[in-house]
């Protein structure tokens, strides 16, 4: 993550699901000196020692935590193009309408990390919610001309989609 950060030149990122950290800090060592991550999740107890890890680390001045309802949350932000980087990793049934809230805020060519696409294989015949949410995504995505769509088969599949 710091590595595609810094690939990318992300200047600015989003979180959506933090909880201890370890991502974040990633993306906010991958980030320049004047760069900013905003992290969005609704676990107090986690967002207190992801706090530690980046005060540790020496990166959280560059990130702002926001605790309460990630949907909400993202509805209140201004709809400019302001990200480079986005990460998703949290409520599986909440990633299509993350998609729909993170389109007009990224910039063009900005990219979405989305985690956990492929749910142990279980998105091929989906029997939970989180699988039939993770199924319809996927399906979405491939027919979304908005964006260049990836699916890494990378440990619990991560989808990377570019903005056109």
């Amino acid at each position: 993550m710091q590595l595609l950060t810094a690939a990318l030149g992300a200047r600015t990122a989003i979180e959506i699901g933090t909880f201890t950290g370890f991502s974040a800090l990633c993306i906010a060592r991958g980030l320049p000196a004047d760069g900013s991550l905003l992290c969005l999740d609704v676990d107090a107890e986690s967002a207190a020692i992801a706090r530690r890890y980046w005060e540790r680390a020496g990166v959280s001045h560059r990130i702002e935590l926001r605790l309460g309802d990630a949907h909400e949350t993202l509805r209140a932000l201004p709809p400019a193009e302001t990200y480079d980087l986005a990460f998703v990793d949290a409520d599986k049934t909440g990633y299509p309408l993350y998609v729909q809230h993170l389109y007009p805020r990224m910039r063009a060519n900005g990219v979405v990390l989305l985690d956990n696409t492929l749910r142990g294989g279980q998105v091929l015949e989906p029997r939970t919610d989180d699988d039939r949410a993770i199924a319809g995504l996927n399906e979405m995505l491939v027919r979304d001309p908005r964006w260049e769509t990836v699916l890494l088969p990378l440990a619990d599949g991560l989808t990377m989609l570019r903005k056109r």
